[in-house]
């Protein structure tokens, strides 16, 4: 009843009803390691005073509009928000070979990967609207993979949010480690995220002493926040499916998570 409860106050506050024309949505350049970056930064302009900010990683299809339209829904209810770009220059996949070896080259290196993250987040950080104090991210697929793996690092963020992101360890985590509290939003028909790899990980969470939700929707599967999944499930043959009431419910849950880690 109490959830309940908290989700139809979500629902009624919490989402945007119409479109702000205060949000100004624009292209910012960065770079690491010698290597140029194509971010796009997101915020209501009408709001005088600093805000706690969000970065938004990509799913493994690369920077494109997807990602962009999470970080204007994130400015819409009250954030700064800036999609990142983990490829550089601003590549983009339209396969998924190509998406897959992409998205390899910077699991593999996991220290490149930190600086290409930490580029972005110091970008946000000097934002004049952001709270610099008051940071965190969430990610996509692959991008939910980045996320958890950056608060493994123990990256300074308050939260890190992975939605249908793979859970994997890339680095160990370890007590005291990871600053993030983390929520985790997974589709429990997902057959890219299998049992083991979910019980793996909330064994490696409590391990490591780590203030963590993760939740399963029901009838979900991978990528089940993008509209767009039923088009790759078709044309690639992937077990993808959008499913609009686990999309809802999560970015809800999302919201709620964020006003816990920031205290508002």
């Amino acid at each position: 009843m109490k959830r309940s409860f908290l989700l139809l106050i979500a629902l009624l506050f919490l989402f945007p009803c119409i479109v702000n024309a205060d949000i100004i949505g624009k292209e910012v350049d960065y770079s690491a390691d010698g290597i140029s970056f194509k971010g796009y930064l997101a915020y209501d302009a009408s709001v005088k005073e600093k805000r706690p900010a969000v970065l938004v990683v990509h799913e493994w299809w690369g920077h494109n509009e997807y990602a962009r339209k999470r970080a204007r829904m994130l400015a819409e209810i009250g954030y700064v928000a800036l999609a990142v770009d983990m490829y550089g220059d601003g590549k983009k996949a339209d396969h998924p070979a190509d998406a897959g070896a992409f998205a390899g080259e910077v699991m593999k290196n996991m220290e490149s990967a930190r600086r290409r993250f930490e580029a972005a987040l110091e970008l946000l950080k000097k934002h004049r609207a952001s709270d610099p104090a008051n940071i965190a991210a969430i990610g996509y697929c692959f991008g939910g993979g980045v996320v958890l793996n950056m608060a493994r690092m123990g990256v300074d963020l308050k939260g890190v949010v992975s939605f249908h992101g793979s859970l994997g360890a890339a680095v160990e985590s370890k007590p005291g480690k990871i600053k993030a509290k983390i929520l985790v939003c997974n589709g429990k028909e997902d057959v890219m995220v299998t049992p083991k790899q979910i019980e793996d990980f909330k064994a490696e969470m409590n391990a490591a002493k780590v203030g963590y939700r993760f939740n399963n929707y029901e009838d979900a599967k991978h990528s089940f926040t993008n509209p767009d999944a039923d088009t790759f499930a078709v044309k690639f043959k992937l077990p993808l499916a959008y499913n609009r009431k686990a999309d809802k419910s999560s970015w809800i849950d999302m919201q709620l998570f964020l006003r816990d880690v920031f205290n508002r």
